[in-house]
C-alpha cells in the first residue's frame, strides 16, 4: 500500500496493517479514526479499499425523487419537510396528480423513482399501495425504490399487519427496493434527544432484515452532524455491518450530513468539509461487507462529492430532478444534476463514470 509508518503512532500502524490484510476493524479502531486528524492517511486507506472493491468505476443513475405527501404524524426536530394536516403547505397527491408531475420531467432514460414522504395517517395503507401500483402500471420499466423502513413500520401500525405482510403487498404492487432513510442514528439516546418519534433502531433493522429475507436488496443511511457522539456513529456502522453479515441484503451505505433548518444558517450550523470527508472514508473502512459507499451531493455539494471519490466513495447517486427534504431544511446545493454534469464530475476526479440501474448493473460506461 506504500503508506509511511515512521511518524505514526502504534494504533494507526495497527489499523493500516489490518486494512492491508483485509481484517475487520474494531469499535476502538473506528473511534480512533474519528479522533485522528490524519485525514490523508485515513483517506488513502479508504481509497485503497474502494479501488480493490470497485476499481476506478463510479456509479450514478437517472432517477427522480418523488414525494406523495408531506403530512406526517412524527415531529422529528431536524425535519423541515413535514406538515400537520390542514397546515399551510400541507399536501397529499393522488396517483394521477403525481403522474402529471412526472410527465413534466420524465424522459425514457429514467430508471428509478425514489419515493419517500410523510407518515400521513389521514389516508389508509391502501393509498400507499395504490400509489405504487399506479406508477408501476404507467412506467413498467422504472424501478420503484419506495419508502423507508420507518414508513414500513408506520404502514404496519395503521394496517394492523406484520412487516412481512406489508412488504409483500407493496411488492405485489410493484415495489422493487426500500430506500435507506429513517435510520438517522441507530441509538435510543439520540432518538429521545432529537424527538425521533418513529421507528426505533431495532424496528428499522427488523424491517430491513425482513425485506432481505423476502429477496429485496435495500439501502442504508446515517444522518450525522448533530448531537450524536462519535461512539454512536461507530456503533451505527457496527449494527449495519452485523445485519449485513447475516443477510447480505444492503447494496450501499449513504452518509447524510445534517442540514440546518434555514438556508440562512451560518457555517457553524453546518457540518465541516473535514468531517464529511472523514465520515465517508471511515464508513468505507468500517463497512467492509458493503460493496458501495455513496457521496450524496445534495447534502455535501458537488465539489466535495467529487473529492470524496478519492476518499472511499464510488457512487454519486443520480439526477434526482428536484430534491425536497434536505432543501426544505437548509440545503444550499443543487436540487438535481443532469447526466452530463454527473459524467463531468466523475471524470474530473479521474474516475470512470458508470451509469447503472437500481441494482448496480451497468447500463453504459463512459470511458
Amino acid at each position: 500500500m506504500g503508506i509511511m509508518l515512521s511518524t505514526m503512532d502504534a494504533q494507526m500502524r495497527d489499523i493500516i496493517r489490518k486494512v492491508e490484510r483485509s481484517e475487520r476493524l474494531s469499535k476502538a479502531d473506528g473511534l480512533y479514526l474519528y479522533q485522528s486528524s490524519d485525514l490523508l492517511t485515513i483517506g488513502q486507506l479508504a481509497n485503497e479499499v474502494n479501488l480493490a472493491k470497485n476499481g476506478k468505476n463510479v456509479y450514478f443513475i437517472e432517477n427522480m425523487s418523488l414525494y406523495f405527501t408531506n403530512v406526517c404524524e412524527a415531529h422529528c426536530r431536524f425535519c423541515g419537510f413535514r406538515r400537520d394536516p390542514g397546515e399551510p403547505g400541507a399536501y397529499t397527491l393522488s396517483p394521477d396528480e403525481m403522474i402529471n408531475f412526472i410527465e413534466q420531467h420524465y424522459h425514457p432514460g429514467i430508471r428509478e423513482f425514489h419515493i419517500v414522504g410523510g407518515h400521513n395517517a389521514e389516508v389508509p395503507f391502501s393509498y400507499y399501495v395504490e400509489s405504487i401500483r399506479a406508477l408501476k402500471a404507467k412506467y413498467p420499466h422504472v424501478t420503484m425504490k419506495s419508502y423507508t423502513a420507518a414508513e414500513i413500520e408506520f404502514f404496519a401500525r395503521i394496517s394492523n399487519q406484520s412487516y412481512e405482510a406489508v412488504l409483500r403487498e407493496l411488492m405485489d404492487a410493484g415495489l422493487g427496493t426500500l430506500t435507506g432513510g429513517g435510520a438517522e442514528i441507530l441509538s435510543e439516546r439520540y432518538r429521545q434527544k432529537m424527538a425521533v418519534d418513529k421507528a426505533s433502531p431495532q424496528q428499522w433493522l427488523d424491517v430491513h432484515k425482513t425485506a432481505h429475507q423476502l429477496g429485496l436488496r435495500t439501502h442504508a443511511t446515517m444522518l450525522y452532524g448533530s448531537i450524536e457522539t462519535l461512539e454512536e456513529r461507530v456503533e451505527h456502522f457496527m449494527q449495519l455491518r452485523e445485519l449485513q453479515d447475516e443477510t447480505n441484503g444492503f447494496q450501499v451505505f449513504i452518509p447524510l450530513a445534517m442540514q440546518p433548518l434555514q438556508q440562512t444558517a451560518g457555517i457553524k450550523r453546518r457540518t465541516a468539509a473535514f468531517e464529511d470527508i472523514k465520515t465517508i472514508a471511515i464508513s468505507r473502512l468500517m463497512l467492509d461487507n458493503f460493496q458501495h459507499i455513496k457521496a450524496y451531493f445534495i447534502n455535501i455539494g458537488t465539489q466535495l462529492t467529487q473529492l470524496a471519490l478519492t476518499f472511499g466513495a464510488d457512487d454519486v447517486h443520480g439526477t434526482i430532478v428536484k430534491e425536497r427534504i434536505s432543501h426544505s431544511a437548509g440545503a444550499l446545493t443543487q436540487e438535481g444534476l443532469t447526466r452530463d454534469e454527473l459524467i463531468w464530475l466523475i471524470k474530473g476526479a479521474d474516475r470512470i463514470p458508470v451509469e447503472r440501474d437500481t441494482f448496480y448493473n451497468p447500463v453504459q460506461i463512459y470511458s
